[in-house]
């Protein structure tokens, strides 16, 4: 067994890697995303704000978003909160819920720890217009209760009714840590849970003020240690009693010697109306049928590479409430290698799945195959309704052989395969962050809909992501928009809600709930190129900035719109150029002094980091790419130049190629000083006695302010400890009067502190980019280029 184990935990790193090196079935994708913000940088744009409770520990298990009342409502510890839809962080409400002391004290007789024995909410649903359920962990010792939320649109109410507490046992699990999932619908509670104190019985349930139905307990082919992730409540037509409910999961499947040895994702199904059966089944489903969820990746000898772990589940509703698109985020089950997935699932794919063959194997040890013996009417797992020929008014009316059938054969032949058989996002590279929770919003550009994945990540963060599938091709491009950290700390995201009414995204982790805008146009850039090369649906260029696309005959007031999500042709929608000497002057410029034989840095930092950076040195007419060698870097930062050279004095400029679009950032002139003559200059400043000698702008005795650039830095040595004396305006001479103005220039950049440096009057320009001795009028006049002095290697 462990040999077999070891085997094929090999073959799926061994596929992986596969899959990173070659990427047989996607096209190129950026690891990097076009912006990327910190917390910090989130909350100065207003793009989010965070709530972290009332100075106590939040920790937040569940949320529910009501749009009609303009509230999200969080489940937390001993607490439940009420917060403003428009602002998290304004108008709070709360319900303090806490255990009671003779609760806790059970809980901690029982051997449990003082934080596991406070009561968690775990279950938030609707209940009807006017009230909420809500069920915790109660130390150990599940309660249910309902809390008041009022009339939609009055005044709010916000208030736990007492007399309605109730033992939540079947309803919320007893472990805060246990998952749960729920879905509340006509007056009926949906709820896969472990219901017992130990956790040993998972179950799928359903619970009404009369009746309680559940998957049977201890038999492995329904369910073996479930994990849950997601349920919906699905209509299949126009009859209410053909609904059904779907649970998402994953499992573990058995061996022939009842060793569990591998893992699934599941989707199960049961009727919304059923009942049970009369004298077999009872209080137990008789509708329940399970399929595998396939996402995989095809490899080399026609081998997939499975993800099998569900980590998260996400409907998108449309229009057509009996046909959501099912987002499922999936994860590789093997110890060694992690590998994430995202696939998407047709509800006609699922339903034919189900009214396909069942599974069958005589024996354990044997292979499952379709079963191919005569069905009983009407057909196991189907409802008790009019479309299924009206026969039976309940499911308690269902023959015993067909309960008989449902119960010995609940796994479906055929599993579920994805859209275009195959995920639509994938992330294997070594090192990467974990993958938690996914939101998807469907957003309608100019050429189509698209939709807009928000991951997040076990670091706080929370990438925004569209994928485009190319049909001539058969592959799938992914292009990570934004990477937000929408916590300043790094914690898992544990709950992404969406709402596409209000435009904006609620997050919740350990430490507290963060409200984010879906879109922030202006900060792609304000040029109509920066905005196209974007390509966020959210967005489109107007004219004059790079603002929210509405579709045609909503809010658009202007016509001119520039957008192309699938290509990002920059160079035909905004009349881009190639390489041309027309651009070359549009660009920012820049002064740097470097010193020779020393390190210089030439910054050049895109707004893009999905854009490729390009240098070029132009001497005169004729102009060459600069290519990275030993010594000279090409760095995200930057032309690192680890040794100056007086041959690298130069113009040089930095570009930008980004979906065949180029774009000039700076043009730099590069002047190089000669190291010993700054060296002799700067040794000269000491005196015999360690003194430095007067500057003009800088005569007090001390380190030089400015940058952090010791003079002893640019000395031998053996030249620490100079025993000369000599005055500014003499070095000047040593060094002759041919660069005279450049190393006064560089000089006063070391030696000088702002405050002095105005006080001087000089004819050559500052690096705050003001020409000295001059009116305003004829500053303005002149186009001024930035000074900088370059790094100094020690």
């Amino acid at each position: 067994m462990k040999m077999a184990e070891c085997i094929s935990t090999l073959y799926v790193t061994l596929m992986l890697l596969y899959l990173v090196l070659l990427g047989p079935t996607h096209a190129a994708h950026s690891i990097y995303p076009r912006i990327r913000l910190s917390n910090r940088e989130l909350l100065q744009l207003n793009r989010s704000w965070v709530f972290q409770g009332y100075g106590t520990s939040l920790l937040p298990q569940t949320m529910l978003l009501d749009e009609g009342h303009g509230r999200l409502y969080v489940g937390g510890k001993n607490t439940l909160f009420s917060l403003s839809t428009d602002r998290i962080n304004t108008l709070q409400k709360e319900i303090k819920w806490a255990s009671t002391e003779s609760q806790i004290e059970e809980c901690l007789m029982k051997g449990r720890e003082k934080p596991e024995c406070a009561n968690y909410i775990k279950v938030l649903q609707p209940y009807n217009q006017t009230h909420l359920l809500v069920c915790g962990t109660g130390a150990f010792n599940p309660i249910c209760a309902l809390v008041g939320v009022g009339q939609t649109g009055k005044d709010r109410r916000f208030a736990l009714e007492v007399e309605s507490v109730t033992s939540g046992k079947g309803r919320c699990p007893y472990d805060p840590n246990s998952p749960c999932i729920s879905a509340f619908s006509r007056g009926e509670l949906y709820i896969g849970l472990y219901t017992d104190y130990w956790e040993n019985d998972g179950a799928l349930c359903r619970l009404n003020n009369q009746t309680y139905t559940r998957t049977e307990r201890d038999d492995k082919q329904q369910l073996n240690e479930p994990k849950f992730v997601g349920s919906a409540l699905i209509p299949e037509n126009d009859d209410r009693d053909d609904d059904k409910v779907y649970f998402f999961f994953t499992e573990k499947e058995v061996d022939a010697e009842g060793v569990s040895k591998a893992m699934y994702a599941r989707v199960g199904r049961v009727c919304a109306n059923d009942q049970g059966g009369q004298r077999m089944l009872v209080n137990r489903w008789s509708s329940f049928l399970k399929t595998r969820l396939i996402c995989s990746v095809a490899g080399p000898n026609g081998i997939d590479t499975h993800f099998d772990d569900l980590e998260d589940v996400f409907v998108l509703n449309n229009k057509d409430a009996k046909n959501p698109e099912i987002f499922g985020l999936f994860s590789t089950t093997s110890v060694v290698f992690k590998g994430y997935a995202v696939c998407v699932y047709r509800m006609e794919d699922i339903r034919a799945a189900f009214n396909g063959p069942y599974a069958y194997r005589e024996r354990p040890e044997h292979h499952w195959t379709p079963y191919e013996d005569r069905v009983p009417y009407p057909r196991p797992g189907s409802c008790a309704s009019k479309v299924n020929g009206g026969g039976f008014s309940s499911s308690k009316e269902f023959p015993d052989e067909v309960l008989r059938f449902v119960r010995s054969h609940p796994v479906m032949y055929r599993p579920v395969l994805p859209q275009h058989r195959r995920p639509i996002l994938l992330q294997t590279e070594p090192g990467r962050k974990k993958l938690t929770q996914i939101a998807v919003d469907r957003v309608q550009a100019q050429d189509g809909h698209y939709h807009v994945l928000y991951i997040g990540r076990d670091d706080s963060v929370v990438l925004k992501v569209i994928t485009i599938y190319n049909k001539d091709t058969d592959t799938v491009e992914e292009v990570l928009l934004e990477e937000l950290q929408v916590f300043k700390v790094p914690v898992p995201i544990r709950e992404i809600i969406i709402s596409p009414k209000r435009q904006q995204l609620y997050v919740g982790s350990e430490v507290g709930v963060a409200q984010v805008k879906l879109h922030q146009c202006d900060l792609y850039g304000s040029e109509c190129a920066d905005c196209c090369l974007a390509r966020d649906p959210y967005c489109a260029w107007d004219g004059l900035t790079c603002s929210r696309y509405y579709p045609v005959g909503v809010y658009t007031k202007r016509r001119f719109r520039r957008q192309d999500i699938r290509h990002g042709n920059a160079v035909q929608l905004c009349n881009g150029l190639q390489i041309d000497d027309s651009q070359w002057h549009r660009a920012e410029e820049r002064l740097v002094y470097g010193v020779e034989n020393n390190s210089t840095l030439l910054e050049c930092v895109p707004r893009s980091l999905q854009a490729k950076v390009l240098w070029f040195l132009q001497r005169g007419a004729e102009k060459h790419e600069v290519r990275g060698d030993e010594r000279v870097i090409m760095t995200a930062h930057g032309l690192l130049f680890l040794q100056l050279r007086s041959l690298d004095a130069g113009l040089y400029v930095c570009q930008t190629v980004e979906h065949g679009y180029v774009h000039t950032l700076l043009h730099i002139s590069l002047h190089v000083l000669r190291g010993e003559r700054v060296r002799s200059a700067i040794q000269s400043t000491y005196d015999q006695n360690g003194e430095k000698s007067t500057a003009p702008c800088h005569p007090s005795v001390g380190p030089p302010p400015g940058p952090s650039i010791s003079p002893r830095a640019l000395m031998p040595s053996s030249d620490t400890g100079p025993h000369s004396r000599m005055w500014y305006k003499d070095f000047l001479q040593l060094i002759g009067y041919g660069d005279a103005k450049r190393v006064e220039e560089y000089c006063e950049r070391v030696w000088c502190s702002d405050k002095k440096r105005k006080k001087t009057k000089k004819k050559y320009v500052t690096p705050g980019g003001e020409r000295r001795g001059k009116g305003r009028a004829e500053e303005n006049s002149h186009r001024v280029p930035r000074h900088t002095v370059s790094h100094v290697s020690p």
